[in-house]
């Protein structure tokens, strides 16, 4: 790789973070009016303390908190640190999608994914509550990502029930107390997108991470037995999305290596 070559990859991704912070910076006013069931088009976004209506030089991602030291310019509140955090997130894991996916349409469909999993887990970790919009989004974004692999529709389609029926069956038998109804939508969605495999996977590592950090919670803070499990899941999907191959590879290589 040519030194030029080099710079213009670097550019490449410093745009693509630029772009993902500023979509994140959306995302935060998606996770604040969503549950308030405000719109999150036509209201200006304001301190929520004094009510102090945010100019265009208050609302730059990551560096309007940096310079006015996490303060609002008026008033002097803190501002949460949740901004900062969802939009630095969100930049670099759509970094992240590219460096891992390459550059192809289903890394920019990865990226949609992954703010839409970024403001529900938010959502649901505070509200126990998963929009039907998010899932929704994510079902058309598995709808489009279907319209450029016509060719595996049955992978993908399968990928709808695999398990979401599975929890369909868990929500109805305990009447939705083991799992939500919100968890069974997003694994609906999110299969349609990932295909069937890799909807097992992404499901299987949700409930893998979901058992050690809240374990760890409910040692540390004392946090509730009651879980919001979006978060986890959402994880799983992530990792399954960019991953998910290579986990069932590595696993099914297990059982090849024992015999």
């Amino acid at each position: 790789m040519t030194i030029e070559e080099c710079i213009y990859g670097i550019i490449l991704y410093v745009v693509i973070f630029l772009f993902g912070i500023v979509i994140g910076s959306f995302l935060n006013v998606c996770i604040l009016r969503i549950p308030l069931k405000e719109s999150i088009a036509k209201d200006r976004s304001h301190c929520m303390s004094c009510g102090y209506q945010l100019a265009w030089y208050d609302l730059v991602p990551l560096f309007s908190y940096i310079f006015l030291r996490g303060r609002c310019r008026k008033c002097k509140t803190h501002i949460s640190l949740q901004y900062p955090l969802v939009e630095g997130l969100n930049g670099v894991l759509y970094v992240l999608i590219f460096l891992v996916n390459g550059w192809s349409i289903d890394s920019v469909i990865y990226c949609l994914l992954t703010s839409a999993l970024i403001v529900l887990s938010v959502i649901d970790f505070r509200t126990y509550e998963i929009p039907i919009g998010v899932n929704l989004f994510i079902l058309a974004l598995g709808l489009v990502h279907l319209i450029f692999h016509l060719g595996d529709w049955v992978t993908y389609g399968i990928g709808l029930v695999a398990v979401s029926g599975f929890l369909w069956i868990i929500y109805q038998v305990s009447q939705g107390t083991a799992i939500g109804g919100g968890d069974v939508k997003l694994m609906g969605a999110a299969g349609l997108l990932l295909g069937w495999q890799n909807a097992i996977v992404a499901f299987l590592l949700g409930c893998i991470v979901a058992s050690v950090i809240h374990l760890i919670r409910m040692k540390v803070s004392n946090a509730e037995h009651k879980l919001a499990m979006g978060p986890y899941l959402s994880v799983g999907i992530f990792m399954a999305a960019l991953w998910g191959s290579q986990f069932l590879n590595w696993y099914l290589s297990l059982f090849i290596i024992s015999k």
